[in-house]
């Protein structure tokens, strides 16, 4: 007997996913609720869980293929699947040569080795077989210990460099196909989020009268106040106190006075919120997802921090829901933790303004008509021109510089 496994409703207004990696082959043993599949939507990874316990059967699609909600993808035959490899019948008694000899290489993988090898994705098998690497000693970081590319880079980057202790024979390169030794290209299908961040970035541009303003502020203050409260902080909440805090309450104060940063448009109407619902660009195994912090105005310090916490773990585990990821009236982006000095972050419609963070740097200011060395951070505001006029977006953004500054000004609301 078998059960068809369907593709899950994804979330509002997603109709379509792709089949980004099987997590289990024909013959596999398969628990209820056990992820057999990812898929890829517009925003984030979703896993398809067996409906049944049994056999994993026939895979209707492949890796790649678009499929629509409610479609047939797989089937779940009833019985035992495959295991580990059962022992061979007990050999005979050994002879004392026979046991002095060395013992062989096992020819069959370990189970172990088995499972780490077909759960891999695609992209991340290739770069294991670029590299050399042995999948089963690298540490996944991914869901359920799966390995994600930046673990095989970390693997491939730490790996002593034995070339030179290779043999002549084993150290010769293959002869390439065509052109000079080195020269390759290789073509990759874009994920179903690339092709959507793609899009939508592209739109913004196309629809949205984008500028950008700039200011820079001195991070002394924050600096001194994370140092002077980090410890009574964190183990009065359980939490780190970030910088990512400070700027989400120096964002809600900020559009409490300038409520248009913090709207949309409509068609030929403009959209205010009374609440702040912050999307934080953060890091993926699959690229940039922006997560939402809901009611971030009303959120203390430690809801923000635990809030961000917890989309970033999800986020690299691949766990983060349509619901995760649906909404938000503002965005801020830290490419400061990428090393980034300056940039001109595009808006994520359709939200009205973005603020990108970048990295802390010492550098010659002028205090009270003296050249003194402070932690200054460059900061960008992008904003739609259509809806936010230029007044606004530089009073904005001289908000949130004096609210870090001084962030006694975050407390009594200045």
């Amino acid at each position: 007997m078998s059960t068809e496994v369907k593709v899950p409703a994804l979330g509002e207004s997603v109709t379509e996913a792709t089949i980004g990696e099987w997590l289990k082959q024909p013959g596999d043993a398969v628990a209820v609720d056990e992820p057999i599949a990812s898929l890829e939507t517009d925003k984030v990874a979703v896993e398809v869980p067996s409906p049944v316990a049994g056999v994993m059967g026939q895979q209707v699609v492949a890796v790649g293929d678009t499929v629509n909600v409610g479609a047939v993808i797989a089937t779940i035959e009833s019985g035992e699947g495959k295991t580990a490899p059962a022992p061979a019948a007990a050999p005979a008694p050994a002879t004392k040569a026979e046991a002095a000899a060395p013992a062989p290489a096992p020819a069959a993988k370990s189970e172990e080795s088995v499972d780490t090898v077909t759960t891999m994705s695609p992209a991340v098998r290739r770069l294991v077989l670029e590299h050399g690497l042995d999948p089963t000693k690298i540490k996944g970081s991914g869901k359920d210990g799966r390995l994600t590319k930046e673990d095989v880079l970390a693997a491939a980057n730490a790996a002593p460099d034995t070339s030179a202790a290779s043999t002549p024979a084993a150290a010769a390169p293959a002869p390439a196909a065509s052109g000079a030794p080195g020269r390759r290209e290789e073509r990759v299908k874009m994920t179903r989020m690339r092709q959507t961040i793609a899009k939508r970035l592209k739109s913004a541009q196309d629809t949205a009268a984008m500028l950008t303003t700039f200011n820079d502020c001195d991070m002394s203050a924050v600096i001194e106040t994370r140092e002077k409260y980090r410890d009574s902080f964190e183990k009065k909440h359980g939490i780190r106190l970030g910088f990512m805090s400070f700027f989400t309450k120096a964002v809600a104060l900020a559009a409490h006075d300038i409520p248009s940063v913090n709207g949309r448009i409509d068609g030929d109407e403009i959209v205010y919120y009374d609440y702040l619902d912050v999307s934080i660009a953060v890091s993926a195994p699959n690229g940039l997802v922006v997560p939402i912090v809901r009611n971030a105005e009303s959120l203390s310090f430690a809801g923000i921090e635990k809030a961000i916490a917890d989309l970033g773990k999800r986020a690299k585990e691949g766990t983060l829901t349509m619901d995760d990821m649906t909404g938000g009236t503002f965005t801020i982006s830290n490419g400061g933790v990428f090393g980034g000095l300056m940039s001109t972050p595009i808006i994520n419609p359709p939200q009205s303004a973005v603020l990108g963070l970048h990295r802390i740097e010492d550098r010659p200011v002028v205090r009270n008509g003296e050249i003194v060395i402070r932690p200054m951070m460059y900061l960008a505001l992008s904003y739609d021109h259509r809806l936010v006029d230029g007044r606004e977006a530089v009073t904005f953004l001289k908000t949130i510089k004096e609210a870090i500054e001084d962030p006694t000004r975050l407390l009594i609301d200045l």
